[in-house]
């Protein structure tokens, strides 16, 4: 799976202090989030590294642009406070300026009377936004871009009132009283998810501490206020309580009695194990495991119900405990037929596999349900590029080993991927046609092999057998 940036992971011994800090310091019950649609997929390209400063070098997934960057040096001009939307060009870490978007400022706190910005690279993905000072701009290259404020998408109370509201909450009340989907309704829906991105534009946590890593977050995550505002916030690996402070953290340990993730382990082969924890069991857990996974998917919009999923938890075990590697969620019961919400592999983790184990676990339990799944829609487009990763090895490992014909159909029932899937798959490797009104699958032996050879580095994989299970619902007839 390609076009994924890692940031800088260093190895951190969780035995230093702070030196100073109190249990007051300790995390209490968080704004309550849950899953949605956004995935982060497993990295496989080049991991940026770490600076002196702390920043997160270049990476390949930033889909540059010749028209906006330049390497020639400013000239003279004046400084003045820019202003939130204004563009300009700034100095990158590669000492050429790229045109990018100011999106917020704050005075420096190192030079009195000047600004840093928090700014948005035009050719890069918003894990690289960051704090510039306004030494790195170029004040004689600016450029004012006025966008419109969209409306809020709202609904009125008994009381003829208009509220705002969430996505999910919109989708309920439509529910509740058969409102009919329509354009105007879509409008709203991309109104929510506008102002969303408003609000989560400045990332408000740089560094956590998790076990034996300190990671460089990549965007926001609507912890409380008062963690919020931290540079740095401390997470209990095994609870993934969170603190402001290391020395409230070494506390914590000493009380805290989870070495897992709470819930039942249904799944164990080596020291590679997953946990299923219920939502409306293990609400907290859930709602900090979700906060944390905000930090990495930029995507992902966060509700106050967790209740109706289910989270797995991938976890490497050793004799200190199960340390999670990644997790994905899944609704009780999906009406589309969705078997998985939200995916993330946590950075450390990264490139080794883990991205395309989770997915293939899901899958796995889709077959023990007897259903054909699919990954919440629309994928975002690393999301996509992880998933058509993984049905790519799977369909061809299929054709490879099945003699004579077979069809679309057969394909997904064996696979239990939906059939959009399977044709999607086959198309972007030109491996199927559509012929006199369907599709039909051309592909050669010597085809099938020069494809496999790109997805032979995948050793560990899920063994169905050791996947102790069963459906929460009784298996029903296969959707399509």
């Amino acid at each position: 799976m390609t076009d994924n940036t890692t940031p800088a992971v260093q190895n951190k011994d969780s035995s230093s202090t702070n030196g100073n800090g109190s249990d007051s310091n300790s995390s209490s019950t968080p704004s309550p989030p849950t899953a949605d649609t956004s995935i982060a997929p497993e990295s496989n390209n080049s991991t940026p590294q770490t600076n002196s400063n702390g920043n997160t070098n270049n990476a390949n997934n930033n889909n540059s642009s010749p028209n906006l960057t330049s390497t020639t040096p400013p000239t003279t001009g004046a400084k003045k406070i820019l202003e939130n939307g204004t563009h300009i060009y700034c100095k990158w870490r590669d000492d050429a300026y790229h045109k990018c978007e100011i999106i917020d400022k704050r005075e420096a706190e190192t030079e009195t009377g000047t600004y840093e910005y928090y700014i948005h690279y035009h050719e890069f993905n918003r894990r690289l936004d960051e704090w510039a000072h306004e030494s790195r701009f170029d004040f004689n290259r600016i450029e004012m871009e006025n966008k419109p404020h969209a409306p809020l998408a709202e609904i009125q109370n008994s009381e003829g009132q208009n509220r705002k509201i969430t996505r999910q909450i919109k989708r309920k009340y439509d529910e509740m009283n058969h409102i009919q989907k329509g354009a105007e309704d879509e409008s709203k829906l991309s109104a929510i998810e506008k102002e969303h991105e408003e609000i989560t534009k400045v990332k408000n946590i740089n560094v956590i501490e998790l076990g034996r890593y300190e990671i460089d977050t990549w965007y926001f995550s609507p912890y409380p206020e008062e963690f919020a505002k931290c540079d740095k916030l401390f997470l209990c690996e095994f609870c993934l309580k969170y603190m402001k402070k290391k020395k409230t953290l070494n506390r914590h340990k000493l009380k805290c009695d989870l070495r897992h993730p709470p819930g039942n382990e249904i799944y164990r082969n080596g020291n590679l194990s997953v946990f299923e924890v219920d939502g409306k069991k293990n609400k907290i857990y859930c709602q900090n495991l979700c906060l944390l996974a905000k930090l990495f998917l930029d995507h992902k919009t966060l509700y106050y119900d967790v209740e109706p999923f289910l989270f797995y938890v991938m976890t490497e075990c050793d004799q200190r405990g199960c340390h999670m590697v990644g997790y994905f969620s899944k609704e009780k019961d999906s009406p589309d037929g969705y078997n998985l919400a939200c995916i993330l592999t946590l950075p450390p983790f990264q490139r080794k596999g883990f991205g395309k184990l989770l997915i293939s676990f899901s899958y796995e339990l889709s077959k023990k349900e007897s259903k054909i799944g699919t990954p919440e829609k629309p994928l975002s487009d690393l999301g996509l590029l992880s998933f058509r990763s993984y049905w790519t090895q799977v369909l061809l490992e299929i054709l490879r080993k099945h003699k004579g014909n077979l069809s679309i159909l057969d394909i997904s029932n064996m696979t239990s991927i939906r059939t959009e899937d399977v044709i999607s798959t086959l198309q972007s490797l030109n491996l199927i046609r559509y012929w006199k009104g369907q599709h039909i699958i051309s592909v050669t032996p010597k085809a099938i092999e020069e494809h496999l050879k790109v997805y032979s580095k995948q050793t560990t994989k899920i063994e169905p057998k050791c996947i102790h299970w069963a459906p929460l619902n009784p298996p029903a007839k296969k959707h399509r």
